[in-house]
């Protein structure tokens, strides 16, 4: 049987060596607390500040912008609602259809509370269009949100226009880049991010670590309440080990980013081509052909159910389009948004390779899927 092959990097990846190996110092040597004032604290104290320096390195961020969190969906939390409680009613949010639910239900969230939320759509290849962004907006807009690459088309967002309509509009901007980090080129000041959400896991670092880019004169109502940590912005004793981690998965991903832009985005295409020669037009693609990530392949085997694709290729870990409960396909909300026919959407399947996906792993899933949709 051929080896498992694993195509599902969007969804997690494994840890870097590198990013073990701090992990693992940490867990066995330093045990003090960063904020005591006696010795068995400075090793700690001057690892998280060494962390946080290589995540600002990477972000092109200065180390006092960045605060550290639990993941991506805490960095999204502690944005989203402490930029309400801050700024305080009124207060309104345009955000997009396509977000993940670590922005959407943040967002539903201070609607019960009295902020007002505008969810603008996006064009059929999975754009926002930044004039749709302008028109939403109202005299009360403080915040506007939105994600640099979806997590499951890969489509690039124009978070540049989108940030200059922002600073007309006088509003915060908040950026998830929880799948961009470590696969393109993330420069806070470029983006002109206000706020930018960083997930550890995404980016081979551990699970249940990540990072909220906070621009200097930005204030957030504190998300954790408690001591005075991360300079009064997230209460809780730093989590030494998990921080050492992501600090060097950061570091990696900077040395990496040109493998990461060159040599994936040569094998995620060798996959399509591959799957498009045997499979003609029993395979579609999904989202803009060109401005998407590098490592990103969101398909439709039409004919067929994504998860129906999946059972028939047990060896290969990917994620469908699509949730299958009781016999129903449920179509992906993101496809619904950007106009995708149901029959399209029902055999959707995203595919997301990483550093270590090897040409024998691409040509292997892509003979097996053949097999598997050719045979269906």
């Amino acid at each position: 049987m051929q080896d498992r092959i694993y195509l599902d990097f969007n969804a997690s990846t494994p840890v870097a060596p590198e990013a073990a190996a701090a992990l693992q110092k940490w867990l066995t040597e330093g045990y003090g607390n960063p904020s005591s004032p006696h010795w068995a604290a400075q090793a700690a104290k001057g690892t998280i500040d060494k962390a946080r320096g290589q995540v600002a390195h990477l972000l092109n961020a200065q180390p006092d912008e960045i605060v550290f969190t639990s993941g991506g969906t805490e960095a999204a939390n502690t944005a989203i609602k402490g930029s309400f409680f801050k700024l305080g009613m009124p207060f309104h949010i345009v955000t997009t259809a396509i977000e993940h639910p670590a922005t959407l239900q943040p967002c539903k969230f201070l609607e019960r509370l009295g902020a007002a939320v505008t969810i603008v759509g996006v064009q059929s290849d999975g754009r926002v269009d930044p004039e749709e962004i302008r028109k939403a907006l109202r005299p009360e807009t403080k915040l506007i949100a939105i994600m640099h690459a979806n997590n499951e088309t890969g489509v690039i967002q124009p978070v540049e226009e989108i940030s200059a309509i922002a600073k007309t509009a006088g509003a915060l901007l908040y950026v998830d880049a929880a799948q961009s980090v470590g696969k393109i080129p993330v420069d806070v000041r470029a983006l002109g991010a206000d706020l930018l959400a960083v997930a550890g896991h995404k980016l081979y670092a551990p699970k249940g670590v990540g990072a909220l880019f906070v621009r200097r004169g930005v204030e957030l109502e504190s998300f954790m309440h408690g001591a005075g940590h991360e300079s009064g912005r997230r209460a809780g004793t730093e989590a030494v080990a998990q921080i050492a981690a992501l600090g060097a998965a950061c570091a990696v991903a900077e040395r990496e980013l040109m493998n990461m832009t060159l040599n994936v985005s040569r094998r995620c295409y060798l996959f399509w081509r591959h799957l498009q020669d045997g499979l003609g037009d029993r395979v579609v693609l999904l989202g803009h052909p060109k401005l998407r990530l590098p490592n990103t392949m969101f398909v439709s085997f039409v004919g067929m159910s994504g998860p129906e694709v999946l059972s028939r290729t047990p060896q290969i870990a990917a994620s469908t389009g699509s949730a299958c409960h009781t016999g129903d396909v449920k179509a992906s909300p993101v496809l619904l948004a950007m106009g995708v026919p149901p029959e399209v959407c029902r055999g959707a399947v995203r595919f997301s390779l990483g550093r270590t996906t090897t040409i024998e792993e691409i040509e292997a899933a892509a003979a097996m899927l053949r097999h598997a949709v050719g045979d269906g």
